[in-house]
């Protein structure tokens, strides 16, 4: 058992669900039921030793978008108060991406809330140590539409760009110009020293 305080794991899959609300856990321990409620056995794991420290390298729910990279992607976490109990809440949007060719892309965009806790069996915290994902979908969707924009959307935008200039440099024009001539007319009736 002491063994396998000191070792890690990498863990990958895919799962397929249901468009319901859910959950998925990586916890230690063997699990099992107990009147049709899944539990776990974590009474060796249950020290202050035991390190649910992780990485998480990728994930998502449904195809990836090219160039668009998910909240939690890359993530480093530590737990530094040994055993420790992490809650990740996922708030899933469907989302319809649509190519310029009109190719149709239908996958998920979602937001992530963090939460950690230390547990302990021995001090009567709640929990066990472990890595929990808890998702829902939101009600409502998001269509993600690329448009290719004319030629003469863009000569419009270079013409409205070079009249702002031009507007800008002829108010800071008039403005020297003004202040110039009332400089000078001060100085003529003598006001200025």
């Amino acid at each position: 058992m002491s063994k396998a305080f000191n070792e890690a794991c990498q863990i990958y899959g895919s799962m397929e669900v249901n468009r319901v609300g859910g959950s998925f856990h990586i916890a230690p321990g063997q699990s099992f039921s107990i009147n049709h409620v899944h539990v776990h056995d974590v009474q060796p794991f249950s020290s202050s030793s035991f390190n649910t420290s992780h990485h998480i390298r990728h994930l998502s729910f449904g195809r990836t978008i090219q160039g668009v990279t998910n909240p939690i992607d890359g993530i480093d976490v530590i737990a530094h108060e040994g055993a420790t109990m992490f809650q990740y809440y996922i708030k899933i949007v469907p989302t319809t991406y649509v190519r310029r060719d009109g190719a149709i892309l239908q996958t998920n965009q979602f937001s992530v809330t963090k939460h950690q806790k230390s547990v302990s069996i021995m001090t009567g915290d709640s929990g066990m140590p472990g890595i929990f994902f808890s998702y829902e979908l939101a009600p409502v969707m998001v269509k993600i539409s690329e448009k290719e924009k004319s030629f003469g959307h863009f000569a419009t935008n270079v013409c409205a760009i070079i009249g702002g200039v031009f507007t800008v440099a002829s108010l800071i024009d008039a403005f020297i110009y003004r202040s110039i001539k009332a400089i000078q007319k001060k100085i003529e009736i003598g006001k200025v020293n």
